[in-house]
């Protein structure tokens, strides 16, 4: 009897035992088959994304190229970024930041002012708009909604844009989307039309980077056929024309060259960003690190690691304030793949002003390539302040992608970045503090990291 409920008894645990090993296997395929599924609908390959740091062709074929070693090192540490950015988690992520720069386009704030007279009395001598400012989402609203009451061709640029005037007489800039969001621009870095989505990722970029000297920009739909062509100037109006039922322009720039240049709207329906005008006087300057753009024509730069001591032999940039600038600007165009900066522009009544981040479309074209040479003014000087070098540190590990991704959420275009994009910048951020810890340990950290405080303002310096 006792055998008997024994071997029942060792049945029944056989059973369980089976049963648990069935369900423990079906739990570990279903795991499985759900990673390669989370793989799969990232476009992303289960080893590690590949890309590639390096200096545009004409620098990185020269047998001069003073910059290899520095690459060589950046390639070597591409393996400790994956295995770094695999184990964040999102509680890892700051939501207070994104709670912070977030903008509330639906805002029913109503000031008392008009919105055109808000935003230019944010402007100062070293930021665009501040820190932190309610009245933004009612600013971004206004650019993105507001009527077209005159239409007009850009006064300036290489670049197809509009000259809006929208309701209340603020001027505008319309630049018309060109690219879908996953086109990868091939060619030189600079190569390109400008990306419309690039401009918005650029503004908000910057805001949370903690520059604020960009201006306000905004996604915008634009009805050609019953925003645009009632108020538009004769001379803008002679550039319309139909294709495929398409409403199309070409306007009046330095690479418009007729029908064959133009852009299309959708029927009637254009997309594109809104960029709000700013008002003061500027200064033109050519940027120190600046391209020839002539195949097999080098810079100076581009070949002497020392150029930046001859940089701190002028005046305009021996005493602080204007080369850190100079530097937060690589910084930033480092991140977003701009290197277009050829020149740069400050407000001319004040002598200590920012450089202003202006043009920001020629960025976010290729995701899977890093130009390193954009970095130069931050490699050659190994100096960078000490408040762009913490927010960079307080940014890393995934955090700075992920508070972007949300914040451009609730543009009126959003969309705006695709995963590898946001991807991209996170890669980048961890290179750059790569690269400014290799300065720390060749020049130390006093010489590197500097105090806003012991900053000098330049003299006004006409060049």
């Amino acid at each position: 009897m006792f055998l008997g409920i024994f071997r029942v008894r060792r049945k029944k645990h056989l059973v369980v035992a089976g049963l648990l090993c069935i369900i423990l296997f079906l739990l570990y395929e279903i795991q499985q088959l759900s990673y390669i599924d989370n793989q799969q609908r990232l476009d992303i390959p289960l080893h590690k994304e590949k890309y590639n740091v390096a200096e545009s062709n004409a620098v990185k074929n020269n047998e001069q190229d003073v910059m290899q070693p520095i690459l060589n090192e950046l390639e070597k540490d591409n393996d400790n970024f994956n295995d770094n950015f695999d184990s964040i988690h999102p509680e890892d992520i700051s939501w207070e930041l994104i709670e912070k720069f977030k903008v509330d386009y639906d805002d029913h704030f109503q000031p008392i002012v008009s919105p055109w007279d808000v935003s230019k009395s944010w402007v100062n001598s070293r930021e665009i708009f501040p820190d932190v400012v309610p009245e933004l989402g009612m600013v971004l609203k206004s650019m993105a909604n507001e009527p077209v009451i005159y239409a007009d061709i850009a006064p300036r640029g290489t670049q197809l844009k509009l000259l809006l005037v929208l309701k209340g007489g603020q001027k505008v800039l319309f630049k018309p989307k060109w690219f879908e969001r996953d086109q990868v621009i091939e060619g030189p870095p600079y190569a390109g039309q400008d990306r419309h989505n690039g401009e918005i990722a650029a503004f908000h970029l910057s805001r949370i980077l903690g520059f604020r000297r960009t201006p306000l920009t905004v996604g915008r739909y634009l009805n050609l056929q019953t925003e645009v062509i009632p108020v538009a100037s004769s001379r803008l109006l002679d550039t319309f024309f139909y294709k495929d039922n398409d409403t199309c322009f070409y306007g009046k720039c330095y690479y418009c060259k007729g029908k064959e240049s133009g852009v299309c709207a959708q029927k009637t329906v254009l997309e594109g960003t809104i960029v709000l005008w700013i008002s003061h006087k500027m200064q033109l300057y050519r940027h120190p690190w600046g391209r020839t753009y002539i195949d097999n024509k080098q810079a100076k730069w581009e070949t002497d690691a020392k150029f930046c001591d001859k940089v701190l032999q002028t005046d305009m940039y021996k005493l602080g304030i204007r080369l850190l600038d100079i530097i937060d600007t690589s910084v930033f165009d480092y991140i977003i793949g701009n290197a277009d900066r050829h020149h740069y522009e400050t407000f001319h009544e004040f002598p200590d002003s920012m450089v202003i981040m202006l043009d920001n479309g020629k960025s976010f074209g290729n995701p899977y390539h890093d130009e390193y040479s954009i970095l130069a003014p931050l490699y050659q000087c190994c100096k960078i302040r000490q408040s762009t070098y913490d927010q960079l540190k307080m940014l890393k590990n995934g955090i700075l992608s992920k508070v972007l991704e949300a914040v451009l959420l609730f543009d009126p275009i959003s969309p705006i970045l695709n995963k590898f994009h946001l991807r991209s910048i996170d890669r980048r951020l961890h290179q750059l503090l790569t690269t400014i810890d290799n300065c720390v340990k060749e020049q130390g950290m006093p010489n590197v990291i500097i105090s806003d405080e012991k900053l000098i303002p330049e003299k006004h310096v006409e060049t």
